[in-house]
């Protein structure tokens, strides 16, 4: 066999980013829409993907689909760089402007793949920390950003998995505290920032280096394309295309884009929906005793339940922790009942808590009725 090649030291200890699934009638793990897509779109779009000559290669610059986005957000269509999925719009910027010898700051807990992207493309992860009810406070972000200095600030707006919202106090303090400091890049990730009340859409600028990135696959149920993009100043979608693979943006994934933006008024009409039903499922939350449910602008819910709720063992044995067990027990207990949601039980920082997914009603309701039976006395 020969020897095997040897991976990179720095990737050596790194584990793959996965969610794990199981077959179970309930899935509110993901963060997915809980509705497909129009059937009139999936039929528009296969129409003009089987016109297509497929012996050729799409367009490099996706020039329609950035077209048809800039005017739906009302932007100049230079300042839109789209990838596959959101997550390579971020390894695309830290391609650009991370790297050896420069820092990234996340403020955890936060969306794990802003520093996993990060140690990929061997960009060191400094951290800032969030308040125990997982808030920012724009004094927090200015005195990580001089403390450590970072070339690329990650904001996460609503946060995932907390559901905050960052407000525009907290994010004009990070750009104030880059530029003080010599310069620097602020990310502002909202794959969840069409549920939330503001964005810093609002902010971007040819003068200001503030990212955007935003996902076609919550709102426009488009998951399974994969297909994300950013909103950024003009010269930074430049440097993106320097970077980024020729040819990296299929042609299925391009028209599945562009047809998207004739449902915007569907879409807003989900998205109105989802927040309502976000807001059902938080009040009947709120009333299960012991349940601690957590500010959400997303389209989740993070929600600690109380320690020894529904029986869970109090391990006093040293080292044990009561609040992660009580977790722990919960989201067992709920796939027991064919109920999937995300366990954060035993995560740094998140002790205890899990993550349910906004779904439909009926899909709420079976969540409900599971965790009522399971913690009420």
């Amino acid at each position: 066999m020969g020897n095997r090649p040897r991976l990179r030291d720095d990737l050596r200890e790194l584990a793959g980013y996965h969610s794990p699934q199981v077959d179970v009638s309930v899935r509110l793990n993901t963060n997915e829409s809980p509705y497909s897509p129009p059937a009139e779109f999936v039929a528009a779009w296969t129409d003009e993907l089987a016109r297509f000559p497929l012996h050729r290669y799409p367009d490099r610059g996706a020039n329609a689909l950035r077209a048809g986005l800039a005017e739906s957000l009302d932007q100049p269509a230079n300042r839109l760089f789209c990838a596959n999925g959101s997550n390579e719009v971020l390894q695309t910027i830290l391609l650009a402007y991370g790297g050896p010898g420069r820092r990234a700051l996340v403020f955890e807990p936060t969306y794990a793949l802003h520093a996993h992207i990060s140690r990929i493309t061997a960009t060191g992860v400094v951290e800032g920390e969030r308040d125990t009810a997982f808030r920012l406070d724009p004094d927090a972000v200015t005195v990580a950003i001089d403390e450590h200095r970072p070339e690329i600030v990650f904001l996460c707006s609503p946060n995932n998995p907390t559901g905050i919202v960052d407000s525009p106090a907290t994010v004009r303090a990070a750009l104030d505290a880059l530029d003080r400091n010599g310069g620097g890049l602020l990310v502002v990730d909202e794959a969840y920032g069409e549920f939330a009340p503001w964005s810093a859409l609002e902010l971007v600028s040819d003068d200001v280096a503030l990212v955007v990135s935003r996902t076609y696959s919550k709102v426009w149920s488009m998951a399974a394309v994969r297909l994300g993009f950013c909103i950024a100043p003009s010269w930074l979608v430049d440097d993106l295309d320097k970077v980024v693979l020729p040819y990296h943006l299929s042609v299925p994934t391009q028209i599945a884009g562009r047809l998207a933006l004739r449902w915007r008024d569907e879409m807003a009409g989900r998205v109105e929906a989802l927040v309502h039903e976000r807001q059902r499922l938080v009040a009947r939350m709120e009333a299960v005793p012991g349940m601690t449910v957590f500010e959400s602008g997303a389209n989740f819910v993070l929600f600690r339940p109380g320690i020894g709720s529904a029986g869970a063992p109090l391990n006093e044995a040293s080292g044990a922790n009561p609040v992660a067990d009580a977790g722990q027990h919960l989201w067992e207990a709920l796939l027991g009942k064919g109920v999937l949601v995300r366990n954060f039980a035993r995560w740094p920082r998140t002790d205890g808590c899990l993550r349910v997914t906004v779904g439909t009603p009926e899909e709420d309701d079976a969540f409900l009725s599971a965790l009522e039976e399971i913690l009420e006395p």
